[in-house]
């Protein structure tokens, strides 16, 4: 249980008040250190999964704390991020990203339930949604910094396409989850539907 994936899974879950008070300090530096610390747990959010799998170190443990933390720490910072900049232009992805965490997890949870897990499994466009993710939101974090509202504007535009992306990814895992959902994965062939 207490392995170096795991471990580096909880750090990214400690980091999230530290990232938050940070995100609030009134200082120059203060926008570089809000996105180096979530660029270091985006970072642990890579590596854990890396060396679980490179160590033969997964554990149940794992497999429930790493998504856990991965959201924790995303809808931190889209909240943060919709606090401070509230136009309908930040809200809009951000709660579309959000929405789909929710969506998706209570979908892997009830086809847990029923002994289905593995049709809702992560997917690639998953891992690209989830790199723009990170990129914009470090790109974001950074605009009160010196780099000028390019920075930011980028990070908005990649805020975008990991909503899409999002969108994207939770349509193919409710396709997949559908006969399921819709009662006709225990139907015999030819019954009526």
């Amino acid at each position: 249980m207490w392995n170096t994936p795991n471990l580096l899974t909880m750090l990214r879950i400690g980091l999230i008040p530290v990232f938050v008070g940070v995100f609030y300090v009134e200082a120059p530096w203060a926008p570089y250190a809000s996105a180096a610390i979530f660029g270091l747990a985006a970072a642990t959010d890579w590596l854990d999964g890396h060396l679980a799998r490179r160590w033969d170190q997964t554990s149940p443990l794992g497999a429930f704390l790493d998504p856990v933390a991965d959201k924790l720490m995303v809808a931190a910072a889209l909240v943060l991020m919709v606090q401070e900049d509230h136009r309908t232009l930040v809200a809009l992805p951000s709660i579309v990203i959000i929405g789909r965490e929710i969506t998706v997890s209570a979908l892997r949870e009830w086809m847990a339930e029923i002994g289905a897990r593995a049709e809702v499994a992560v997917s690639q466009i998953g891992k690209f949604k989830t790199t723009a993710q990170m990129v914009s939101i470090i790109l974001m974090l950074l605009h009160d910094s010196a780099l000028g509202p390019w920075v930011y504007g980028l990070g908005l535009v990649l805020l975008y396409l990991a909503a899409v992306l999002t969108l994207w990814s939770m349509v193919m895992y409710l396709r997949a989850a559908w006969p399921s959902l819709s009662g006709q994965a225990n139907q015999a062939p030819g019954e009526p539907r």
